[in-house]
């Protein structure tokens, strides 16, 4: 919501700015200018991205808009999840959870978390380390090692779409640009026309650049940042999981080793000692 608000704001700062310096807002509407512009811009992003990555563009914009998943509620449930599978395996053996992380979506414990279960990269990202941890095998370091490999390659994916928006947001000044070319170029041929012909060509070319740029700097570059932002908290739960897991494989009891996820949260997100105590007591 806040992201559309922002938006109403960009578009009522300029076109109001305009229409109080006694401009005529019909003068903006362009339509073969917008096709110029928008269908340049992606076609440069077609070409330059893979189709996962255009995918992950459409799946993550109205993820963006309609509501930020990872919240408070979310990495409770992350954290309550982890201490009932860590409660488990402690009480009954780390056998006692194979049946868990083999097929979480028929599992007990997964399936008070649907929040999670519905994340599935998440979900297998838990599944995997748990079978890693039961086949005894490993060390505390050794896991912690993979772990940040595995975290640095999703970091890099995760923001690749962000990445892509930004690029397209670069070339939209250099897309208006291309616009305003074509529109003096007809303006140059009715250069013998009636000067008030000539001077909406002329206006219609400046309102090419004009749309170049605000669609970089008010629109799409902000997107851009916002979707990489998003990356970054996407990641914060796969960092969570991570100071849960490994605390625990060094010994830790369950109830201390997710106060070792807690404190790898960001603090808007991150539940208070009380509060995760209470909701992992509640289930």
């Amino acid at each position: 919501m806040l992201k559309l608000l922002g938006i109403l704001v960009v578009i009522g700062s300029v076109l109001g700015g305009f229409v109080l310096s006694h401009g005529k807002l019909l003068a903006l509407w362009q339509p073969f200018e917008l096709l110029i512009i928008g269908g340049a811009a992606l076609g440069g992003f077609m070409i330059a991205n893979p189709w996962g990555v255009q995918v992950a563009v459409l799946r993550s914009v109205p993820n963006m808009f309609f509501g930020n998943r990872f919240n408070r509620a979310f990495y409770m449930d992350l954290l309550g999840l982890l201490y009932d599978l860590l409660n488990k395996s402690r009480r009954d053996g780390m056998m006692s959870i194979e049946a868990d992380v083999d097929e979480p979506s028929a599992s007990a414990v997964f399936t008070r978390y649907p929040a999670i279960l519905k994340d599935q990269q998440l979900t297998d990202f838990i599944a995997d380390y748990l079978r890693l941890m039961s086949s005894g095998n490993m060390a505390p370091h050794e896991l912690e090692a993979l772990f940040d490999m595995e975290i640095e390659t999703r970091l890099e994916e995760f923001e690749r779409p962000g990445m892509a928006v930004t690029k397209v947001a670069d070339a939209l000044p250099g897309f208006g640009i291309v616009a305003a070319v074509l529109g003096i170029v007809i303006s140059m041929e009715g250069i013998a026309g009636p000067p008030e012909e000539l001077g909406a060509h002329v206006a219609a070319a400046l309102v090419g650049t004009f749309i170049g740029i605000l669609a970089a700097y008010g629109f799409v570059g902000p997107l851009g940042t916002a979707l990489e932002q998003g990356a970054q908290e996407e990641l914060n739960g796969y960092e969570t999981v991570k100071a849960c897991l490994v605390s625990s494989l060094g010994g830790m009891p369950p109830a201390l080793a997710v106060e070792f996820g807690r404190k790898a949260l960001y603090s808007d997100a991150r539940p208070s000692f009380t509060e995760l105590e209470n909701h992992v007591r509640g289930r």
